[in-house]
């Protein structure tokens, strides 16, 4: 009895159960650590693609390294987001220049956006492009249409509708955009709009925003035609020509009768 003891206690069973301790932990590394290589190799060849493209297309404005050439700002350091809004709106790669790049037809399908926008996320930190939760709605529709009011309506319109800016530029119309724009536009502030970072307003509150303008979008008009919703510039002009006008016709009317 007691050698069967001893030779349970034998030290090789430590080794053993340290062996198998080992074994386990390097299968369960074997099987997450390619997952992860996998990644950094897909994203590395993603940059590298990008980089192509970016010569081909790009490099002409904004420098064969990026940093700004004839014409081009430095795109180092503005992040993924800005490449992603820009490409994906089809206001790059820039036809011609003008007083603003108006929104066109996109000059690269989805994968090849993500290539140039993996391409310049390397060049330096910057802003990523959102999750499809912060896009996608669902957020509180009366603090977004607040916020919207606050921050965004003296340009865009009080109902995304936009609005003319100084110089010949503009806001454009925000009811054909998609959430995940103008999330991205929030964060990079094309041309003439501000920068909204998380300082300014949070991920929750771009999300309230986006929330309330897709409900914008899809609400009715309680009021009958909306006339664009651009405000008492239309209304007016209605007024005017068609109101006053009938009034006119019709005051002109009765005096011709009554002579």
């Amino acid at each position: 009895m007691s050698s069967l003891v001893a030779r349970r206690r034998h030290p090789a069973a430590i080794a053993i159960v340290l062996l198998l301790g080992l074994i386990i932990t390097g299968g369960l590394y074997a099987a997450f650590a390619p997952k992860n290589a996998d990644a950094a190799s897909s994203s590395t060849q993603a940059a590298a693609a990008g980089h192509k493209l970016f010569l081909s297309n790009c490099a002409t404005c904004h420098g064969l390294a990026a940093a700004g050439g004839d014409g081009g700002p430095s795109l180092i350091g503005v992040g993924a987001a800005a490449v992603d809004f820009q490409v994906g709106t089809g206001r790059m790669p820039l036809a011609s220049p003008g007083i603003q790049a108006e929104r066109g037809t996109p000059q690269f399908d989805s994968k090849e956006t993500s290539q140039l926008a993996a391409y310049v996320a390397s060049l330096g930190e910057g802003p990523a492009i959102p999750a499809s939760s912060l896009t996608s709605g669902g957020g509180d529709i009366a603090k977004g249409g607040e916020l919207f009011r606050v921050n965004c309506a003296m340009c865009h319109n009080f109902a995304g509708s936009g609005g003319a800016l100084t110089r010949g530029k503009f806001a454009p119309n925000l009811m054909d955009v998609s959430g995940r724009h103008m999330y991205e536009a929030m964060e990079t502030g094309p041309q003439s709009m501000p920068v909204f970072n998380n300082s300014n307003l949070t991920p929750q509150d771009k999300k309230d925003i986006i929330s309330f303008l897709s409900n914008v979008k899809a609400e009715a008009s309680p009021g009958g035609w909306s006339m664009g919703n651009l405000g008492p510039v239309p209304e007016g002009l209605f007024a005017w020509t068609i109101g006053i006008g009938m009034l006119i016709l019709i005051a002109v009317w009765l005096g011709k009768k009554a002579a």
